[in-house]
């Protein structure tokens, strides 16, 4: 099926895809019970819940061409939101938890918010401080429960008894793939942060482009933790979703290498620096070695160090090869969760010495 609107891929959800847990997060257990266990949504609350967020946010009177601001970590309902607002023509505009009020007092009344998604205490209590500079934000809705908020399955319980399915196929017919789509706000720039105007087009070419960089499947598994509010991990989910892949949502950076090997996934993106940290960990581990596991460590990264691709070492390369991935490189990706396809790596160069050690030990990067 042919995408024009990012929006097009929930229909893919109605039929194509059927999938149990196509967006996943960690919830706390009650606290009898304590910890935390994955909240698995299918494909079908996927598109229940965009709709209830469109039908939600066409009753406290927004709609087409408004702006609703997401400032919120990656869960689930980030997605909700996301759907929902673009089914009725609401621009996005996500913005990072860790912004200044400075920051978000000039994003919020520059891009003219009339509502917002969030998350966290700290969040809110920021908004809170700002609220007589903030005058266009009428609505605060809040993945969790907090004080001072509509709870969002308040949000969506109520949305469910005032259903508008009709006037969201109505207004899904208007919106164009020239349809602006999201509004993302530069970090790091000097001055006031630049309001970057993407269109649905502009997302819709970029996932149809990288579609075939890896043999992506609907069975695959990814793990997410690059921040969605940012346009690189946000094309990433689109493109999960637009092929069928389930995206479980880490808890935090500190838990990736838990969360890696409880999902077992086939796919993940990164940056540098944490791919760094990987290898650190590897390197740490090996050196903690004695005797002969500690040379057979020590050989496998030297091997490593040489390695170049198309077996262009040669034939008794290759023998060594396969008897340091059964001895040691295999130990390695059980460390990602074993069941890793290729990680992506972006948003600076990642250093060739990496590359090529992960490479030799059946562990592909890609670069974006």
């Amino acid at each position: 099926m042919e995408i024009t609107r990012v929006f097009d891929i929930l229909d893919l959800h109605k039929g194509t895809f059927q999938k149990d847990d196509i967006l996943c997060g960690k919830i706390n257990l009650p606290d009898d019970k304590g910890g935390k266990q994955w909240k698995k949504y299918s494909s079908k609350d996927l598109v229940d819940q965009a709709n209830l967020v469109s039908y939600g946010l066409l009753n406290l009177g927004l709609g087409l061409n408004d702006k609703v601001a997401i400032i919120s970590g990656n869960r689930p309902e980030w997605c909700f939101a996301d759907y929902g607002c673009q089914q009725v023509g609401i621009v996005t505009v996500p913005i990072f938890p860790t912004a200044s009020n400075h920051d978000l007092k000039f994003i919020l009344n520059h891009a003219e918010v009339k509502a917002v998604f969030i998350d966290d205490k700290n969040i809110y209590t920021k908004l809170a401080t700002i609220a007589p500079e903030i005058p266009g934000v009428k609505h605060i809705i809040s993945f969790n429960q907090l004080g001072g908020t509509l709870y969002f399955t308040d949000f969506t319980e109520a949305a469910s008894k005032a259903p508008a399915l009709e006037k969201v196929n109505a207004i899904k017919q208007t919106i164009t793939p020239q349809h602006l789509l999201t509004i993302l706000y530069t970090s790091g720039t000097t001055g006031t942060p630049k309001g970057v105007m993407i269109s649905h087009n502009n997302l819709v070419k970029n996932v149809i482009s990288v579609q075939n960089f890896a043999p992506f499947a609907s069975w695959w598994k990814s793990l997410s933790f690059l921040p969605l509010n940012h346009v690189y991990e946000r094309m990433l989910i689109t493109l999960y979703l637009y092929k069928g892949i389930s995206t479980y949502f880490a808890e935090g950076f500190e838990t990736i290498g838990d969360n890696l090997k409880e999902v077992q996934p086939q796919i993940f993106v990164s940056v540098p620096r944490l791919i760094e940290r990987v290898w650190e960990k590897i390197s740490a581990a090996g050196e903690k070695l004695t005797g002969f596991k500690k040379k057979m460590f020590d050989w496998s990264v030297r091997l490593a160090l040489k390695y170049e691709t198309d077996g262009a070492n040669g034939p008794w390369y290759e023998f060594q090869r396969k008897i340091a991935d059964k001895l040691i490189y295999s130990k390695w990706r059980a460390a990602i969760g074993g069941k890793l396809v290729c990680m992506a790596s972006g948003g600076a160069a990642l250093n060739p010495k990496l590359e090529r050690i992960f490479l030799c030990a059946n562990i592909v990067v890609l670069q974006g």
